[in-house]
């Protein structure tokens, strides 16, 4: 199969967990006459992104929030990139991303490897290192169209990561992330050009809607590119929704047309992954 329907959703967080999975439920309620095959959810949907926050919401694989997204994922028939949840595994906190397949049975899993931290002058402060713990694998999953990668906001300015992913055979990658009002004008649709560019995959990726009376204010702006660099579909900063149908046909026509992958010359180099 190579045509992919996959819907983003940009929700409203609040610092109410319950609120906030609810929101997607209905989200995914009023998206179900569009009938995705994937949707993809925002980092950190279900909390508010403030890293001192995430040891309180944090949840083990397998509790409340894990149970409540498989049975989204199995009641819409849909495969649920399910954004991401703050979860605890031996007293470490991850920002980790689950991914469901159509029968609610988890079938991927991305733990942000490289964290935010940052200082930036005149512009923003944060660091997830105070809290978080960085996860150390690539992920992609299988799906009846194809394969599919998956990284983390700030693991999206790391290229050697998404060519990973491309290597273990991604045709589409897709990032919940939550860029700020300092990085997302300036870098958000740029990072996704550039590889969706570097890669001819397509890019998938979506942010919270902003809340200008949080602590953190997200820029928003989910989107859809295709593997020739063109932004298919963007929203703005408010909470929404959108739905695109992918011709992953177009990945293999892009990368005939124009060879960059196979072009690379192995000879001299090469991407060395430690796993």
């Amino acid at each position: 199969m190579t045509q992919l329907r996959i819907a983003i959703i940009q929700s409203a967080v609040s610092a109410d967990k319950q609120r906030n999975l609810a929101g997607i439920e209905t989200a995914l309620q009023n998206l179900a006459a569009q009938k995705p095959d994937l949707v993809l959810l925002p980092e950190m949907f279900c909390c508010p992104y403030q890293a001192s926050l995430f040891p309180a919401y944090a949840e083990a694989e397998g509790g409340d929030t894990w149970r409540r997204l498989a049975a989204m994922a199995a009641g819409h028939r849909i495969y649920l990139a399910a954004g991401t949840v703050p979860e605890i595994d031996q007293g470490r906190v991850y920002n980790t991303a689950y991914i469901f397949n159509r029968q609610g049975q988890m079938i991927g899993k991305h733990r942000k490897m490289h964290l935010f931290d940052i200082n930036i002058s005149c512009g923003q402060y944060f660091r997830e290192s105070d809290t978080l713990t960085p996860g150390d694998e690539a992920t992609v999953f299988t799906t009846e169209f194809g394969r599919i990668g998956l990284c983390i906001c700030y693991d999206l300015r790391f290229p050697e990561l998404a060519r990973r992913m491309v290597d273990l055979g991604a045709q589409v990658i897709l990032v919940p992330g939550a860029f700020n009002m300092t990085t997302g004008p300036a870098h958000w649709e740029l990072l996704f050009r550039a590889r969706a560019l570097d890669n001819q995959v397509f890019m998938a990726g979506a942010a919270p809607a902003r809340d200008m009376a949080a602590s953190y204010h997200s820029w928003g702006h989910s989107l859809l590119v295709d593997p020739w660099g063109t932004v298919l579909q963007q929203l703005d900063e408010k909470s929404g929704y959108l739905c695109g149908e992918l011709d992953l046909g177009q990945v293999d026509r892009v990368r005939a047309e124009l060879p960059v992958l196979a072009h690379r010359r192995q000879d001299l180099y090469t991407l060395a992954w430690k796993d």
